[in-house]
């Protein structure tokens, strides 16, 4: 660890919350009717929502433009229906990404009449405007069972899924006292976000749902506590 590295902790009680029935929710960032000025996003980072869909429940069509959204499956099954004509049933460990771009519609309905779907939902702004709407998805395979895996990525390289933007995602999955290094470059941002298990980050320990950012260059050391941990990675431009 570097000692000029300077974090910032979002723990996950201090987020947003709204329980709509068939909607729990937790909001990272500002969003719907929960606004805080001082939490409007990270970067090109904008919207972080910790999503459980009741059985049979879900968000009716509707229109998106100039973001990029994409959903990390945790618990249950997403069913996703878009204006391009692209529909999927998505499983625990799945990413789907819609580059919603000049405009799109679109669905996401938990088809289980018995079980809730668990879900992240994150948007991130893209590079440009006027972007030609794309969908794309990453799958876990058994050549992407490392400890640190690239997800989404601006080049789809490693059989990520492809972003419009400046933005390397990884998932974390680590062991009980599992550590990995990460690099941070000049001129970006880094901001971690704990999905399961428990992590010690510059001396912090975070828990599911909670988030640390930084924005200081170096290498920082991720290192997951007795439960082990999953967690996405964020580097951003």
């Amino acid at each position: 660890m570097i000692k000029e590295t300077q974090f910032i902790i979002r723990r996950f009680d201090e987020r947003g919350h709204a329980d709509h029935g068939w909607l729990n929710t937790h909001h990272t960032f500002s969003f719907a009717d929960y606004y805080d000025p001082a939490q409007m996003g990270f970067r090109s980072l904008r919207v972080i929502n910790d999503d459980i869909i009741a059985p049979g429940g879900g968000f009716p069509p509707h229109p998106h433009r100039e973001m990029e959204i994409f959903s990390y499956i945790l618990e249950g099954q997403l069913k996703h229906s878009d204006s391009m004509g692209n529909e999927r049933v998505l499983e625990p460990g799945q990413i789907q990404l819609m580059s919603a771009g000049t405009g799109v519609k679109h669905s996401e309905f938990n088809p289980s009449s018995d079980k809730p779907v668990h879900l992240l939902q994150i948007w991130i702004l893209p590079e440009r405007s006027g972007i030609t709407p794309r969908y794309t998805e990453w799958h876990p395979s058994p050549q992407s069972q490392s400890s640190k895996t690239l997800v989404i990525s601006p080049d789809g390289r490693e059989n990520s899924a492809t972003i419009m933007q400046d933005a390397h995602i990884y998932r974390i999955k680590l062991d009980a006292q599992e550590s990995i290094n990460h690099t941070l470059a000049d001129g970006r941002g880094a901001w971690l976000q704990i999905v399961r298990g428990s992590a010690v980050v510059d001396g912090q320990t975070l828990s599911a749902g909670d988030a640390i950012s930084t924005e200081s260059a170096g290498t920082f050391v991720i290192k997951a506590a007795d439960d082990g941990v999953e967690a996405l990675l964020f580097d951003l431009g």
